[in-house]
């Protein structure tokens, strides 16, 4: 069976998302935690206007929210592209 794990060092990333990951890491985590909890507010909201749509769609907000905070978390961590990083300290 072929494995076809990529090991650290044989990908990097581009300027592009480098870029995007410099901005956005500037972002405080809690804001997308915020972001998560007030969608689960304006869902319970419209569900108890009997906005069942609504509810369903603001609802459906909350996971993307909680995955960019984590992704947010894991870049201001482990920084963006951590193989490249540390050929460029060398």
């Amino acid at each position: 069976m072929t494995d076809y794990r990529v090991a650290p060092g044989d990908s990097q990333e581009d300027q592009v998302t480098a870029a995007i990951e410099q901005v956005t890491s500037k972002v405080p985590s809690s804001i997308f935690l915020g972001a998560a909890i007030a969608s689960i507010l304006g869902s319970v909201a419209f569900k108890a206007a009997k906005k069942e749509h609504e509810a369903l769609f603001i609802g459906q907000w909350v996971a993307p929210f909680l995955i960019l905070g984590l992704y947010n978390k894991m870049v201001k961590q482990h920084g963006s592209d951590a193989a490249s990083s540390q050929k460029a300290s060398y």
